[in-house]
This record gives C-alpha cells, structure tokens and sequence, in this order.
C-alpha cells in the first residue's frame, strides 16, 4: 500500500509538509515508550502479521533509507508482550531496476502442511504482497516465502500470482478457511470502492470467487481490506463476519466496517448499503489488520497512525495499541467492540514498575481540579482508566499534557469528555499548546455522538508521549490522535462546566520507564 507520494497526499487529502523531509533536531519528547515505532526513518502500513511460537511478528511499511515516503520494503520487529519490540533487519527489500518493484502491503500466513511445496521441514512462512511497479504503471499480488522463521523472505520464481494488468489493485489479506478448505484472500480495487475474494489451495492459483461493493463511504478510494470471523459476546456459538476497509480521500484517516456473512461466494452485508460503520472516530487510524494464527483464533489487530504535519525525528509514524475484537448486540445491531489488548492490560503493573495512583469517589462542581500525582506521575506516557458519573446539564472529563502558569491557571490543555447536553464524547486540541498549530483547524475538536443519555461513561485514555487513543463505554467507540506537548506539559486535571462529575474510580499507571529493544 501507499504508492507515489504524490498519489498518497492526493488520497488522504494530508497536506505535503507531512511528508517532507523532516528536520535534523531529535523529538524524543515526542517517541511514545508503549507503542511500536521504527528505531529510525518512515514507516506505514502494518503488514505480515504473524504470531509464531509465542512472538508477534509485525512487519511494517518502511523506507530503510530516509524520514519520508519511499523506497518501500518490508521492515520487521518481534515482540513478546507487544509492548517491547526488537528492530530486525529488513525483511524485504525494495528491488531497484527497469522494472522496480516496491513491497507494497500484505499479509503473513503459516502454511502448516506445505500447501505451497515452498516448505524444507513441515511448515513455513508465505508472505502475499502487492508488488507495485511504477515504471510500469501496474500492480499485482507476490507471493514469497521463508524457512527461517521470517527472518528473510525468498520471492516465487513465477510471480505474479494475481494481475489485472491494473493500476490501482492491492493489500491482499489471506487466511484459512475451514468451510472451503482452502486459503482465502481478501483484495482491494481501491478506485471502484470494491473488494474481491479469492480461493486457492496451494497459495500459487487463485480462483476468483465473488465481489463486494460499492457501500458504505465512497467517493474516494479503499484499501487495505480484512475479513475475519468475531463472536458475539452474551450468545454462544453465534458469530458474524467483519469485513474492514480503510478509506481515502475525506480530510482524515478512516477505517469502516461491515457487519454480516460469507456465502462461499461474497460478502452478505446485514445492514442496508448506504450505511456507514466507523472502526475509529479519530483522525489518524487507518490500515488496521490482525495477526494470523492466534490461539483459539483470537483477533487482535494494530494499526497505524498516520503522522500530521508535525515533523519527527530520527522516526516518523508509529503503530497503535494492539486491540483485541469482539462483537456486541446492541439497539441499532450487531456492532464492534475494541478492547487494548488483553496481554497489555493483564500487565500494567509489571509494566509501571508498580508506579500507579488511585482515586475513588471524588465529586468536582464546576472547577479543575489538579491531581495530586506524588511524583508518581512524571512524564506523558501513561495509561488511565476511569469510570465517572456525570451530572444533567454540564460537561466533564480530563485534561491531559497541561501546562500551568505560577498561578496554576492552565495555559494549554488537551481536553477529553462527555457533554451531556449535547450527548457527545468528545477530544479537544484546540488548546494543545504550540504543537496545535500543526493540526488541522477541522479536526480539532472531535467528537463521537452517544444514543440516549448516559449518566456513567467508563474511559481508558492512552496517553503516550504524542499518540492518543481513547476507548469509550468500554471499546464500543474509540478514538485515535495525535498531540504534541512541550516538554513541560504534563499535569493532569478533572474538569466540569455547568455542574458536577462524580468520579466513582479512577486508576492510573506510570509507563514512562518503558524501554523497548
């Protein structure tokens, strides 16, 4: 995935200085310790993802050469907690000649029975990919494999496996399906708003086997498709199909999805066409897909945050928390939930040293009120979970990454909440401080409409450095940004307009002392 550069600023509509080269001064106030970024250069897309013997593999989108888009290989990394990553070589690089070919998104699958005859002992890994040739003006689906547990990848001699002799055709994401007993592909056509599913027994030939689409958000392009199988928590034994796409071309990342079910054939979409299902009401989370072979075919997934025009250095773009998946029935369907991932969170305390505050039963009327951190709190990174009661007719919630004058009047902010009045979640840049200047005026404040009127909104906000990601009622909505602080701003607040909040819980873990590989 992600193409020319200009065809990529193009499609996501982010303006050119997000991909300029960025300057020489490091930003380590700004390198989130808990989430995945490259030791250096640019990254994008998460690509491969494999889970292995007890380690995630996470391939990447990655120019090995510079802090910019381009030269695009596969980047690799390995972690097993998903929060401590080692920095591999590159896995798969770009290949530089009349006809160059760039390592586009894909995913990684395990052949277990050396279905592909590409296996020296039992099994190994086949990595499906885009090759996007641009002297050609073509796109097609690779295959490559690897024997040495994806550490280095070998291409197939007689690639393409799939081409439309297409320019805009791309980000295959395959895995096993039990009913067809056979591998199972999922592909974009970015620019007719369609996907297609294909069928292969040796991951060599492919048989096409139905489309999907248009539906949903158009006008734009999709991309980076998954398909997977999620249950539906309350009912056992009942499960629906997810099919996920990313879209391009509004003002800001977005990710959608379709709740229903597979014929063999295609997608069944359970809800009328036109409807849209947002993965994620932030700014940034795109390209979204879930690691192969899991136990218990878990569905755990990772995005990518696309960088604004904020410029960091030696590394730009970062991953997202890992997020496990679910299914839950509500009054308008069946809809997706996302949870941080369930190893991270069982970890916290490990992870903060045993560094974490807690705070019960504290009522706030119309006022800040700064936590008393006890110098557990030093630094932005940190994970917070809270459940809070707010009154009729006001507005309350946090604000994170504050800066006070002497007077402890709050010069900058970022403010996280729930209005009452106007039944809406919502995250609040406007006041930011100085990074502020480099987000878009649109999409400083962002907001998350809530059915009815809740009294009690449990919250995880992920603050880490410069990435944010909020979870709401329990994953039902999530929200992913950007902020960036000065190195200074970093008190947390409770705050209310119009009446009282009762904070019924309130918990707080350090992740500051995090040190990845």
């Amino acid at each position: 995935m992600k193409k020319l550069l200009k065809a990529f600023v193009i499609l996501l509509s982010l303006s050119s200085r997000a991909f300029a080269q960025s300057g020489q001064t490091p930003t380590p106030q700004w390198r989130p310790v808990y989430h995945f970024t490259p030791a250096k250069n640019w990254t994008n897309d998460p690509n491969g993802l494999i889970y292995l013997e007890g380690t995630f593999q996470l391939y990447n989108q990655q120019n090995p050469f510079e802090n910019k888009w381009g030269h695009m290989s596969w980047g690799h990394a390995t972690s097993k907690d998903l929060v401590h990553w080692k920095h591999l070589p590159i896995a798969m690089p770009e290949k530089i000649d009349k006809d160059t070919t760039w390592r586009f998104s894909g995913c990684v699958v395990l052949d277990k029975n050396n279905s592909s005859g590409f296996c020296k002992s039992g099994s190994c890994l086949v990595a499906i990919y885009t090759a996007d040739q641009p002297n050609l003006k073509k796109e097609s689906q690779f295959i490559a494999y690897s024997n040495d547990g994806g550490m280095t990848y070998t291409n197939y001699e007689n690639n393409p496996v799939i081409d439309l002799n297409r320019r805009d055709f791309r980000d295959p994401n395959v895995s096993w399906n039990e009913e067809l007993k056979k591998w199972l592909m999922v592909v974009a056509l970015p620019r007719d708003n369609k996907v297609r599913f294909y069928a292969s027994g040796n991951l060599k030939k492919w048989d096409l086997l139905g489309e999907f689409g248009p539906a949903g958000l158009k006008e734009g392009i999709w991309e980076c498709p998954s398909f997977m199988q999620l249950p539906v928590i309350g009912y056992p034994g009942k499960k629906k199909w997810v099919l996920m796409v990313s879209f391009g071309g509004s003002r800001k990342a977005i990710m959608q999805y379709f709740i229903g079910d597979f014929n063999g054939k295609t997608f069944i979409n359970d809800n009328p066409p036109d409807q849209v299902l947002l993965v994620d009401y932030g700014d940034c989370f795109y390209a979204a897909i879930p690691w192969n072979n899991m136990p218990d075919n878990k569905k755990t997934f990772i995005g990518w945050m696309v960088p604004p025009a904020q410029e960091t250095y030696p590394w730009r773009g970062q991953m997202s928390i890992p997020r496990d998946l679910s299914l839950i029935e509500t009054r308008e369907g069946i809809r997706l939930v996302q949870q941080p991932a369930a190893l991270i969170q069982n970890n916290l305390a490990n992870l903060s040293g045993n560094r974490v505050m807690e705070l019960k039963n504290l009522t706030v009327k119309n006022q800040d009120t700064s936590i008393d951190r006890k110098n557990i709190l030093q630094g932005n990174s940190y994970w917070l979970d809270a459940d809070f009661i707010v009154e009729p007719g006001s507005t309350a919630g946090f604000k994170i990454a504050q800066k006070n004058d002497k007077d402890h009047k709050s010069l900058s902010a970022t403010e996280i909440g729930y209005n009452s009045t106007k039944h809406q979640l919502f995250v609040d840049r406007t006041y930011s401080g100085s990074g502020a200047g480099k987000i878009k005026k649109e999409n400083l404040l962002q907001t998350i409409d809530v059915q009815g009127n809740p009294e009690h909104i449990p919250i995880k906000i992920l603050f880490d450095k410069s990435s944010l990601e909020v979870f709401f009622n329990n994953g039902e909505q999530v929200l992913t940004t950007y902020i960036y602080p000065d190195e200074d701003a970093d008190n947390i607040s409770i705050f209310t307009h119009g009446g009282s909040v009762l904070l019924k819980s309130m918990k707080i873990w350090n992740l500051s002392g995090i040190r990845s590989n």
